[in-house]
This record gives structure tokens, C-alpha cells and sequence, in this order.
């Protein structure tokens, strides 16, 4: 016997083995072709942005969902030669409020010159000493050849000299 029990705003189902064993009798709706909440991609039918498609990444929604919403809607609606164009001060705002909140928006930037930071840092710790001070005329003589005099080449069959 199964019963439920309803807290604020949630209702908690309690059922028993043999209520979860018996097959469900719950009826399937059809999809409604006109839903602007269903999977249709960024563009409704209608022409309008449809701001929960899953390929916004959740864009349109937290602390810069409004400057976001914003500069795509300029974008998507610029008359511009040059598209977007016009919407500069938007995207601007989004900017500015991204960088307000690093935690949720990360800059690629700031990853970038980390992973550099640390490459650079192992580099150091492997380069060669510093041989900027000496002077021209004490530069190391280059290392001999291993090639000998009466040894010949394989590709042209001449004898080195």
C-alpha cells in the first residue's frame, strides 16, 4: 500500500516492493511540435532564440543570463553590413560581468598563461648554462668531423677531403 506525503513544495511517494513490481500504467503524451521548450536548437521556428537550448550551455541563465540574452538577441537581430557590429556595448557588458564572476566563467587567458608559466618554469630549470659573456674570439672551436679523409659518402660515392 503505497502513500504519499506532501512537504512545502515537494510530495514524497513512499511505495512498497509489490507496488514498484507491477507494470506502470502511465500514458505517454505526444510532443507538441509548437513546445518552445523542446530540443528545436538555438532558432524557434517562430525565428526567436529559444534560450533553453542545450547548445547555450546554460549561458542564458546565472549572474550575466540578462547581458548575455542581450548581445546574442543584437547579434541574432543586427541589420548591420557587418554583423553584430552594432551590438559592441553588449558584448561588452557580458564581458565585463563574466570577469566580475571568475568562478563560474573562467578565461582561457588566465589558463593559457598558467600552463605557459609553468612550460616556461620547467624550460628554466633545463636550459643550459649562460654563455652570453664571452667574447666572439673566445668561442669553442667547432667538434671534429668523424668524417676521415679516405672515408667515402653513401649517396654520392665521392671520397671526403
Amino acid at each position: 500500500m503505497s502513500f504519499d506525503v506532501t512537504d512545502g513544495k515537494d510530495r514524497i511517494i513512499f511505495v512498497t516492493k509489490e507496488d514498484q513490481e507491477a507494470p506502470s500504467n502511465a500514458e505517454l503524451v505526444a510532443d507538441d511540435p509548437d513546445d518552445p521548450y523542446e530540443e528545436q536548437g538555438l532558432i524557434l521556428p517562430s525565428g526567436d532564440m529559444n534560450w533553453n537550448c542545450p547548445c547555450l550551455g546554460g549561458m542564458a541563465s546565472g549572474p550575466c543570463g540578462s547581458q548575455f540574452k542581450e548581445a546574442c538577441s543584437c547579434f541574432h537581430y543586427s541589420k548591420e553590413e557587418v554583423k553584430g557590429s552594432d551590438c559592441l556595448e553588449n558584448v561588452r557588458n557580458l564581458q565585463e560581468c563574466m570577469q566580475k564572476n571568475p568562478e563560474l566563467y573562467p578565461q582561457e587567458e588566465d589558463e593559457d598563461v598558467a600552463t605557459q608559466q609553468e612550460s616556461d618554469s620547467a624550460l628554466t630549470s633545463a636550459a643550459p648554462p649562460d654563455t652570453s659573456a664571452l667574447s666572439p674570439e673566445s668561442e669553442p672551436s667547432p667538434a671534429p668531423s668523424a668524417v676521415t679523409p679516405d672515408s667515402s659518402s653513401a649517396t654520392d660515392g665521392q671520397t671526403a677531403s
